[in-house]
């Protein structure tokens, strides 16, 4: 006759059961939601949600601007130059492009040993503050999507692959179009702009239908930073990388 099994291994395999089945569950609720944002808008997402919260803190109040439009009243010329700006193979890769992603990190590994060896000759003078490097994504605009969707802003390694698996299921529950839609119509565009018709009427005092080349590639490259470009409209960057994305934007495939 067997000897019987120890308690706490018993009780380790519960937890670990329990944990699956949690997982598991979360996941299907996520496919869930996702999947009926195909028909569906979402009402809101977990940035703007953490935005709003942050803003009323810091303000008392709520200076907000949104107004969900379809695909078909947003400027072609803002979508071309958003995919120009912010993931020129939208068209072709399956939500993730990981030759980006080894570009990134490369460079941010780069740039963080530059700061490193920065710090150790500063290290006598401590009145200097040593410079935190600047840390570069290689994110599609699906993963973007699932990321505001979804998820905080941390990075982490169970965040990243949560991220990975929600970007499969958008781009295989809702294509696309539908993806481009939704992002257009979510991301940020300054403190408390959200969405295209927000940034054109904010910025512009027109209809997101009706933004023409230019302002439409000077959106586009407020997207990585907008509350600094917000705050600096005449940047010499932002006019020179809007020119870039500008003469790019003829060669971009919508879906």
């Amino acid at each position: 006759m067997a000897p019987p099994r120890p308690r706490w291994r018993t009780q380790a395999w519960r937890l670990v059961l329990l944990l699956a089945v949690s997982l598991l569950a979360l996941q299907l609720f996520f496919v869930a939601r996702i999947a009926l944002m195909r028909w569906m808008d979402p009402q809101s997402t977990t940035f703007q949600r953490s935005e709003a919260w942050r803003i009323v803190t810091d303000k008392g109040r709520l200076p907000w601007r949104q107004a969900w439009v379809p695909a078909a009243r947003i400027s072609p010329h803002l979508q071309r130059a958003v995919i120009a700006s912010e993931d020129a193979g939208f068209a072709d890769h399956g939500g993730v492009e990981w030759e980006a992603i080894e570009a990134a990190w490369q460079k941010n590994q780069r740039a963080e040993q530059r700061a490193e060896q920065q710090a150790s000759r500063r290290a006598g003078n401590a009145s200097r503050r040593p410079q935190a490097p600047k840390v570069v994504g290689g994110s599609t605009i699906t993963q973007q999507l699932a990321k505001n969707l979804f998820l905080s802003g941390e990075r982490t390694v169970p965040r990243k692959v949560q991220e990975y698996v929600l970007t499969l299921a958008l781009e295989g529950l809702v294509g696309k179009a539908r993806i481009l839609e939704i992002y257009l119509n979510s991301v940020e565009w300054g403190e408390g702009v959200f969405g295209a018709q927000a940034a054109a009427q904010h910025y512009y005092r027109v209809d997101a239908s009706r933004l023409g080349p230019e302002a439409a590639s000077r959106l586009a490259v407020m997207l990585p930073a907008p509350k600094r470009f917000e705050k600096l409209p005449g940047s010499a960057y932002l006019g020179a990388r809007a020119a870039t994305i500008s003469a790019r934007m003829g060669g971009v495939e919508l879906p």
